[in-house]
């Protein structure tokens, strides 16, 4: 949630913000209205109180006749300070519903727009001319056919559609991504973490999962836990309700985790394949940072990204997600797309977002330093979202006998494999 002084401060930019995203302006204006009944009638209260507190030591003192009116004044006061207090809890609680509505407010920097209003930043690696190779791609699905790696067939008949197994050498394959990719977040300081992937509520609603992205959340309901769709929720949870010491930042995790998201919306796209999946397995980057580092952390986050995709040898660009696209959380998101050959367009594979004091101030983490404590940032970037970069992986890195040349930084994870070969059927 943001400042509600700064809300009250600066109500044109909030107001800037929400219009960006896409989102309801007016309710900025029924949150100030809020906020200004909370503030009134926690006065009231306070003032009828403190006039009670000062009944109380006259009645005592006061004469028989005095005493029955004193009474009668005491017996009208109690019931002001008990209806004034359930206006202010009343105010206090509608002002916190609304305010856990409000999104994070989006970086000036922000491309304006929807979905196709990104920014392109950077273009990395070379797009395989096919053509000139002499032969056809084949998509992940054909090519996980052909090494016995992807069976898509039975995983529906087990659990539905987009629902998939990785068999064989796709098992392995996952495995020496997410070794490799803990690898490198392990050398570049980050403390590896597995992590629940049942949260409760309070750790859904804190991280902002729980307000536009609902409905792409499981909920078990006999148990009121929901099924985490990224490890960034149990790892801005994992400190919550605390204070960090100030020179202990930054706190840096990498969270490995299954994750289940409903793909609410997506009816039609990417039903071919695993691309688009229920459940996954990831490894997600987070960050704990002082908020006057959060902008800096987050070209960080990106660099590491960026090492990565470089590393598995994939063509991709880094663009700047526009503000209708970004999450209510996050004041700004660059995502990495990796070109598909076979869909002869990129599609994001990582994305990371600077969330700033948001999910902290939700969280109640806050950061002491010196005499002053305060909420800090936190930050999140996917390491290796798995299905997606086995796609990637699979039709980047093809040959025309369907086997697929494996990159170096696997190769150790792989027991030095070279290359996937076709299995014989």
């Amino acid at each position: 949630m943001i400042d509600l002084r700064l809300l009250r401060e600066d109500p044109d930019r909030v107001r800037a913000s929400q219009r960006a995203r896409g989102e309801d302006v007016a309710l900025v204006d029924a949150l100030l209205s809020a906020d200004e009944r909370r503030r009134s009638s926690g006065v009231r209260f306070d003032e009828l109180r403190a006039e009670q507190k000062q009944l109380g030591k006259l009645i005592p003192k006061a004469s028989a006749d005095e005493k029955a009116e004193l009474l009668k004044q005491a017996s009208q006061l109690a019931a002001d300070v008990k209806a004034a207090d359930a206006e202010r809890d009343a105010a206090d609680a509608e002002t916190q519903e609304l305010l856990l509505q409000l999104g994070n407010l989006v970086h000036p920097d922000v491309p304006v727009g929807g979905e196709e209003d990104f920014v392109t930043l950077e273009t990395h690696g070379e797009i395989r001319d096919f053509t000139a190779e002499g032969f056809e791609p084949k998509d992940h699905l054909e090519l996980g056919a052909l090494l016995g790696a992807i069976d898509v067939e039975r995983g529906a008949k087990v659990s539905g559609s987009r629902f998939y197994f990785l068999t064989g050498v796709g098992a392995l394959l996952e495995l020496a991504l997410v070794n490799a990719a803990i690898a490198q977040a392990t050398a570049a300081g980050f403390t590896p973490m597995l992590t629940p992937a049942l949260v409760r509520p309070q750790s859904m609603a804190g991280t902002g999962f729980l307000g536009q992205a609902a409905q792409d959340v499981y909920h078990l309901a006999n148990d009121d836990l929901y099924l985490v769709g990224t490890s960034e929720v149990p790892l801005a949870a994992y400190h919550m309700d605390e204070i960090i010491d100030a020179d202990k930042l930054p706190l840096r995790y990498a969270g490995f985790s299954p994750c289940f998201r409903r793909e609410a919306g997506s009816h039609g796209k990417d039903t071919r394949g695993i691309f688009r999946v229920h459940q996954f397995d990831k490894v997600e980057m987070f960050s704990y940072v002082d908020p006057a580092d959060s902008q800096a952390e987050h070209q960080r986050l990106l660099e590491w990204e960026k090492q990565w995709l470089t590393s598995l040898e994939l063509p991709f660009r880094v663009i700047d997600v526009a503000s209708a696209d970004l999450g209510s959380s996050a004041a700004r998101k660059f995502d990495c797309e990796a070109w598909i050959p076979t869909q002869g367009k990129y599609r994001e594979l990582t994305s990371t977002s600077d969330c700033t004091e948001f999910q902290s101030r939700r969280l109640s983490i806050r950061v002491r330093d010196g005499k002053q404590v305060k909420p800090l940032a936190t930050l999140n970037g996917t390491l290796c979202a798995v299905p997606r970069t086995i796609v990637a992986i699979l039709e980047n890195h093809q040959q025309a006998d369907g086997s697929v040349r494996v990159p170096e930084v696997l190769r150790p994870f792989l027991g030095g494999r070279e290359v996937l070969e076709p299995v014989a059927k």
